[in-house]
C-alpha cells in the first residue's frame, strides 16, 4: 500500500469515535500567576467518493483523507508594564496517510510556529503563522470542515518567515501588517511578501475589510470582504482582483474571485452553501454542506463539492502536487466525516 498506513487510519478514525463519544474532557489548562500553557489538537478525517470530470486522467476513487488534522501547545507569560510574551507550536497530522504533514503539501510538517509580544499597542510575532490578509480577506469564506474548504482564493493561508502586527480596535477600526522574508508560495521564490489589511466594525453584527497582498515586484492581489451575522444566519463575501504584469496565464491582470457564502444554524444543525467563480483556479466552484455538532468537541459533517476546472481535486490521498502535475480538469466529491476537537 506503499506510503498509506492503513492502520493509522483505522486507529485514527477509532480513536476520534470513542473520545468524542465519551465526551471525554479535553486537555487541560496549565496556568499559574503569571503564565498559562495549553496542549490542544483536532482530528479530522473523512470518506470520499471522488469524480473527476476527464476519467481518462484519473479514475474515480473512494477512499479516506485527512481534513487538516492538528496538534499543537501554546502560552503566555506575563512581562512588566502590561506586556505579553507568547508563542505557540502546531504540527498537521495526517490521519489517512499515517505522517506528520499538511494534507495539501506533504512537504510541510508544521502549521504555526510563532513567537511574539501583545500589550497595549497590539501584537507583534515572528515565524510560520496564519497571514493577515487570509485572516481578513479569505477566512470569511473559509468555513467548511473538509478538505476542500478554502481553495477558492488566490492568496494563501500561512508563510513562514513572517513579521505580523495587529493593531488594537480603536473606534471600531483595525489594521494588521505582514511582511514574509523569501515568499514561499509565488513564481518569484526568494522574493519578500508584503500585506496590508485593515477592518472596520459597521455594526456588532457586520465587519468589513480591504486587503493588499503584495506577492511579487509585478504581482499585487487586491481584496474586499464582509462577514455579518443575524441571529441563526452567517453571510460572508469576497472579492479579489488581480492587478499584475502579466496579460495571460494564472495571475493575468484584472482576474477575479469572487465568493458568496451563507450559513443557517437550526438546533445542532448547521447548514452550509458557497457559490464561487474564481478564474483560472477552479472557475465555477459549488460546495454544500451540512454540520451535526453531536457533542461540545465532537462534530460530523456531510458536504458536496463541485469544480469547473483544476483547484481542489487530487489523487487519492494525494497533495496539491497531485492536482497540478495531472491534467484532468475539474469534478465532484461526497464526503462524509467527523472532526474531534480536545
Amino acid at each position: 500500500m506503499g506510503k498509506h498506513k492503513w492502520w493509522a487510519t483505522l486507529a485514527g478514525s477509532t480513536a476520534l469515535l470513542l473520545v468524542g463519544v465519551s465526551g471525554a474532557p479535553a486537555m487541560e489548562l496549565v496556568a499559574a500567576e503569571g503564565y498559562s500553557f495549553e496542549l490542544y489538537g483536532s482530528a479530522r478525517l473523512q470518506g470520499e467518493a471522488v469524480r473527476p470530470d476527464d476519467r481518462d486522467a484519473l479514475d474515480s476513487y473512494t477512499g479516506f483523507r485527512d481534513a487538516y488534522s492538528r496538534i499543537g501547545a501554546k502560552g503566555d507569560y506575563q512581562l512588566d508594564h502590561g506586556l505579553t510574551l507568547f508563542g505557540q507550536l502546531e504540527l498537521p497530522v495526517d490521519l489517512a496517510n499515517g505522517e506528520i504533514q499538511d494534507p495539501y503539501n506533504h512537504h510541510q510538517d508544521v502549521r504555526v510556529a510563532k513567537a511574539g509580544l501583545r500589550g497595549d499597542f497590539g501584537s507583534l510575532a515572528f515565524g510560520r503563522m496564519w497571514t493577515p490578509y487570509y485572516n481578513a480577506i479569505a477566512y470569511p469564506v473559509d468555513m467548511f470542515n473538509s478538505y476542500y474548504s478554502g481553495f477558492a482564493t488566490y492568496s494563501t493561508s500561512r508563510e513562514s518567515q513572517t513579521f505580523s502586527y495587529y493593531s488594537p480596535d480603536i473606534n471600531d477600526f483595525s489594521f494588521a501588517l505582514g511582511w514574509a522574508v523569501n515568499n514561499e508560495y509565488w513564481y518569484d521564490d526568494g522574493k519578500d511578501r508584503f500585506q496590508a489589511t485593515a477592518s472596520y466594525n459597521l455594526t456588532a453584527d457586520t465587519t468589513v475589510a480591504a486587503g493588499l497582498d503584495h506577492l511579487s515586484s509585478d504581482q499585487r492581489l487586491w481584496g474586499l470582504s464582509l462577514m455579518h451575522n443575524w441571529e441563526q444566519l452567517y453571510i460572508g463575501a469576497k472579492l479579489e482582483v488581480h492587478d499584475s504584469d502579466y496579460d495571460t496565464g494564472y495571475g493575468a491582470d484584472g482576474e477575479t474571485a469572487v465568493n458568496l457564502y451563507a450559513a443557517y444554524t437550526l438546533g445542532q444543525q448547521t447548514y452550509k452553501a458557497m457559490l464561487a467563480e474564481v478564474e483560472n483556479y477552479g472557475e465555477t466552484v459549488f460546495h454544500l454542506g451540512v454540520d451535526h455538532q453531536f457533542n461540545k468537541r465532537l462534530k460530523f459533517f456531510a458536504e458536496y463539492y463541485r469544480e469547473q476546472d483544476s483547484a481542489a481535486i487530487t489523487t487519492e490521498r494525494g497533495s496539491g502536487d497531485g492536482t497540478w502535475l495531472n491534467d484532468f480538469g475539474g469534478g465532484e466529491v461526497f464526503l462524509l466525516g467527523a472532526r474531534f476537537d480536545f
